[in-house]
Parts: structure tokens; sequence; C-alpha cells
């Protein structure tokens, strides 16, 4: 990873070649960024290369759009497709979709027709049934509209490719943040040593336990965007009412599922599990 002050300092041919794939099959971003150097924040250098694109002539802004793959789980077969977006399409896991993907497949058909370009999207910030619901929204929309949105998602993929291999004063805010806390409000103490498991789009991602503060080691998700979806935390608390007095057996709940939505890839989510003795309460934290 290069520092920015290493990125101010090369010469501007050493300075493309850094920034090779950033941008798509697009070296002349950075061709013209360069001379706008030195950069003060890592946040300056993105938007002076995102300020390179708007201001392109408009047929070389559609032959830009144009060179961004499809998204499809054919795509990964494509000799030419970039390492980032061979990375960035292989994680999504489309085929997650099932009989639903015929119809992603055909609404990006019926989009490339429309729009003159593929289907672009951040991948690394959505979950598989919210990029279909994302194309479904975004086939409504006039041609300027969509090359709005289509460069607004550009500006997501590459301030993440850009923070992956710039360090450096101002990095722009890239991850998200999802954290729980149980509490035994009927004993006045902290939950240790519930099981937790936590859930995205139906599928198992973590599993943790509480430890003596009722919270987990380690945040449940960090250190990348969160992918906006629907989510679900299922707290095994049978054991633990199991040791209360008075208790009735089987205790009253076993599991209590949490389900939330997640709207904000680089939000912070706490989620706090406060347990009565025959009720729980539970709600978005800070």
């Amino acid at each position: 990873m290069l520092t920015l002050d290493q990125l101010n300092a090369l010469p501007a041919a050493d300075f493309v070649t850094a920034m090779e794939g950033v941008f798509e099959h697009a070296t002349w971003v950075a061709e013209q960024a360069a001379s706008a150097r030195p950069f003060a924040t890592v946040t300056a250098l993105h938007d002076a290369l995102m300020a390179v694109v708007h201001a392109a002539p408009s047929d070389v802004c559609l032959g830009f759009l144009r060179g961004h793959p499809p998204l499809s789980p054919k795509a990964l077969s494509d000799p030419g497709l970039t390492a980032s977006s061979r990375s960035e399409q292989g994680g999504l896991g489309m085929t997650s979709l099932g009989d639903r993907l015929a119809a992603f497949e055909s609404g990006s058909a019926a989009y490339e027709a429309r729009f003159g370009f593929p289907y672009i999207v951040c991948v690394r910030r959505q979950t598989p049934p919210f990029v279909l619901r994302g194309l479904e929204r975004r086939l409504a929309n006039t041609p300027e509209q969509e090359r709005a949105a289509a460069l607004a998602e550009i500006g997501h993929i590459t301030r993440l490719r850009l923070v992956d291999r710039v360090t450096g004063p101002g990095v722009p805010k890239t991850s998200g943040h999802v954290s729980c806390h149980v509490l035994d409000t009927a004993r006045g103490k902290a939950a240790e040593g519930i099981k937790i498991e936590l859930f995205r789009e139906g599928v198992l991602i973590l599993e943790t336990v509480t430890n003596h503060d009722g919270r987990t080691e380690a945040p449940l998700l960090s250190g990348e965007p969160l992918r906006t979806g629907r989510y679900e935390l299922r707290f095994h608390v049978e054991d633990y009412y199991a040791g209360w007095p008075n208790v009735t057996d089987p205790p009253w709940y076993d599991v209590i599922p949490v389900r939330f939505g997640v709207s904000d890839p680089e939000g912070r989510y706490h989620i706090p599990l406060l347990l009565g003795s025959w009720t729980y309460t539970t709600y978005r934290g800070s």
C-alpha cells in the first residue's frame, strides 16, 4: 500500500500506473488528475479523480460506462475481467438469488438495451436481493437520471478501491459497524455466556458468545461496508434463563430473534437486548 505522500511524489507516469484499476479500463482519469497534485487528503484525491470523470465529454463518459463489465455469474469466466471486478463480483454471491437469478439476467438485458451500458452498482455495499431491487427501480429512470446514478455508484466503487491501496490523512469513511450488548435487567447485571448468531439474508455469517460485560470480544461486523439488506440476530437464551431462580422448565424463551434492516453501508448499528423475567426489550442504540 502506498502512502499519499509517496503517491504525490511519483512521476506522472508512475502515478497513472499506481492508479491503474481504480477506474475500470480508464487510465485517462489518472492521467488528467496527475497535474492537480499534491493532494492534501485521500478524500481530495478521490474527489479530483471523480471530477475528471464528471467533466468528460458525453461520448467519452458513455464509452467509460460501456467499459464496465456486466454483473453476472457468467462474467466471472471472462478473461478480460479486471482483478478488482472479479473479486467484487465473486464476493457478492449472485447465485444465492436462486429462482430470481433469471429475473436479474432478464432485467440486466433490458437495462442495457434501454440505457446503452451495463447495470453498474457497488456490489461491496449490497446483498444480492437488494442488487436486484435496485435494478428494478433504476429501470424506471430517465437516461439522464440513470447516467447520474451509475456515476454515483462508480464513486462508491472507486472510493473503496482507492482506500484499499492508498493510506494517508483524510481517508474517506468506507466501513460500517454492527455490535450488540445483552443486559440482565431483572438481576441488574450483564448477561454473560449467551450464544449469538448473525444472519444476512437468511445466511449464517457469524457465531459468537457474550463476555462478562454482556458484549462480544469484537464487533459483529466492522472494517468494511455493511451490505444493504436484511439481517437477523439470534440470541440463544434458554441456557441463560435456566440458571435463574424459580424459572419454568422449559424457560419462557429459548431463542430471541431480532430482525433489522441495514440501509447505510457506512453506518453504525448497535443492538442492545434487555432481558426481563418474562419479557425483553430491544432497540437501535448508539
